[in-house]
């Protein structure tokens, strides 16, 4: 068992997709108590299955940090999807709406709005740590993941994709770019990199698939929202057509790295991590 002393309670705010539950998997495994703050609207019900937790709603800042202290989390890390509500939506209780007015909900994008939070936590004496400090090899390594390589204008899509997302990332919009024979099937805005996926499977020309090229934002917030990919990405990949998925090395986690080779090996797709520039 860990020794709590050198390892605090952990807290997990989570929002959607499969990153909440391997990081309590990976609590698990090493022995770690963690408490799980699940969104409302965001989590789903399996994050938060045989570990203590609590549900609370997005715009419920005040509820959320008492929840937190009250559960005697001292070290805490963001994970998982969350959809950005309107502010009206969102429903801000005072503590929220503190915060926004301070920082401008809508004038910042999805990290400046991240950073905010994460400075907040700080500010309320929790420790912040990234998800990839919990999980073991779960940064992208530089080159193919797999059995597959990109050809000659698979790399041309891929250096196109670069340099359109980084051109986005700098304005805080998205991480992802799907890339066809030099033709931008679609960019990362708010829906998220799997409905990028999903949309772009009906705008697919003629002749080689598409490559989704998915990059950190300058600047980002290292310890929330990195750049994500996993099975389900590759599976989605396949789906739309695409001929495979280039990522950031060193800055993009990758789920269940073993089951993402094995899928794009199985599907023909390549997976091939690119040193940032």
């Amino acid at each position: 068992m860990a020794d709590s002393a050198a390892t605090p309670r952990l807290g997990i705010v989570a929002g959607g997709g499969a990153l909440p539950r391997r990081l309590v998997e990976a609590c698990r495994n090493a022995g770690r108590d963690v408490f799980v703050l699940a969104l409302e609207g965001a989590a789903e019900p399996e994050t938060v299955i045989d570990v203590a937790h609590a549900w609370c709603r997005i715009g419920a800042a005040a509820r959320g940090l008492a929840l937190l202290r009250q559960n005697g989390v001292k070290e805490l890390t963001l994970a998982g999807g969350v959809r950005r509500p309107s502010l009206a939506s969102l429903r801000p209780d005072w503590r929220a709406a503190k915060l926004f007015a301070r920082v401008g909900y809508r004038a910042l994008g999805d990290d400046g709005l991240l950073s905010a939070v994460v400075a907040e936590f700080e500010r309320e004496g929790f420790r912040v740590i990234g998800p990839d400090q919990i999980l073991q090899r779960s940064l992208a390594p530089e080159g193919p993941f797999g059995r597959h390589r990109p050809d000659k204008q698979a790399l041309a899509d891929i250096a196109r994709g670069e340099r359109i997302a980084r051109a986005l990332g700098a304005l805080d919009i998205g991480q992802g770019v799907v890339v066809q024979q030099g033709l931008v099937l679609g960019v990362e805005a708010i829906e998220g990199t799997d409905e990028l996926i999903r949309r772009c499977g009906g705008l697919r020309r003629e002749g080689p698939g598409g490559v989704l090229v998915k990059i950190e934002k300058p600047g980002q917030e290292h310890r929330a929202d990195r750049p994500t990919i996993g099975p389900t990405t590759v599976a989605l990949a396949c789906a739309a057509g695409l001929r495979g998925i280039a990522v950031e090395a060193g800055t993009t986690i990758v789920l269940d790295r073993d089951e993402v080779i094995a899928a794009a090996d199985a599907a023909g797709l390549f997976v091939v991590g690119i040193r940032g520039r």
